[in-house]
């Protein structure tokens, strides 16, 4: 009752600030910009790899279905590898793809490197490079899998990036009033349509600042938040909506709908895995 009493309070209180926009997005309209991959049907790429999706291509301004809302991004997965499984060679092109390891042990081969993989290992793996994967502990190795279009004229790295979020240490502690932020990758680091990776932590009973307000100019975005820990709420215009692991939701582009992350637990932090396109940008020649 107690942790209802307190998100009762978030609502009244974020519902204020979001009075200065009348023509944002509300009712049942809101569900069609959440996802879950605990909800999709699975299926078997590249020999072995067990995907479900989370988002997909669709129009974010008005989508026909439930998750169907990008306009730059390709897809946004959830991927398993059965333990002691191992994916087919595989060679992307045109596009490239993001790996965060959710759980279990394994190992990623490309370019004559091998990086070992374990829960909050994240990978950049660019186009044209020749990679596999392997799952080498005694349960499937999960992963979230972001993938993104590479623009004409991208030169992709040359070989894969891993990052140990594990060892990256906190960029901010008070973003949005309360984002504790670790970045993985950005533009430098060799992404092509997106512009920031990210992971972003919640301590107890606190809150994001609901953003944007009315008339900010963000019609370009592609901005993604997945609950991988925590049983956090979502504010999405004038609504919460449980945020369990494994579900994410897409801002909406409207300049209007306000949206925000809630942790109500007294005791237990929240972490989400944050991606996005903010804008046109130059890319990497």
């Amino acid at each position: 009752m107690a942790t209802m009493r307190r998100a009762l309070i978030f609502l009244v209180f974020c519902a204020a600030l979001s009075r200065s926009a009348p023509a944002q997005t509300t009712g049942d309209r809101i569900s069609l910009y959440f996802g879950d991959w605990h909800t999709s049907a699975p299926r078997v790429i590249r020999g072995s790899l067990e995907e479900r999706d989370i988002l997909t291509r669709g129009d974010g301004a008005n989508p026909t279905r439930a998750g169907s809302v990008f306009r730059f991004i390709n897809s946004y997965t959830y991927a398993t590898l059965a333990a002691g499984a191992s994916t087919k060679p595989a060679r992307l092109e045109g596009q490239q793809e993001i790996y965060f390891v959710a759980s279990g042990r394994g190992t990623v081969t490309a370019g004559g490197q091998t990086a070992d993989l374990f829960r909050n290992v994240a990978v950049l793996m660019p186009a044209n490079l020749e990679f596999t994967l392997k799952s080498t502990g005694d349960e499937p190795l999960a992963m979230y899998v972001i993938n993104e279009p590479t623009p004409p004229g991208f030169r992709p790295n040359a070989n894969m990036l891993v990052r140990d979020e594990n060892q990256i240490p906190i960029s901010s502690s008070n973003g949005f009033w309360a984002h504790i932020a670790k970045p993985l990758f950005v533009t430098a680091d060799g992404l092509g349509t997106l512009e920031s990776v990210v992971t972003v932590t919640l301590d107890p009973l606190t809150i994001g600042k609901p953003h944007p307000a009315a008339n900010e100019d963000t019609s370009d975005i592609e901005e993604v938040w997945t609950a991988l820990y925590g049983n956090s709420l979502a504010l999405v215009g004038n609504q919460l909506h449980e945020q369990t692991p494994g579900m994410a939701y897409y801002h909406i582009p409207d300049n209007l709908t306000p949206h925000t992350n809630i942790n109500p637990s007294g005791e237990l932090q929240a972490k989400f895995l944050y991606f996005a396109r903010y804008r046109p940008h130059e890319t990497r020649k």
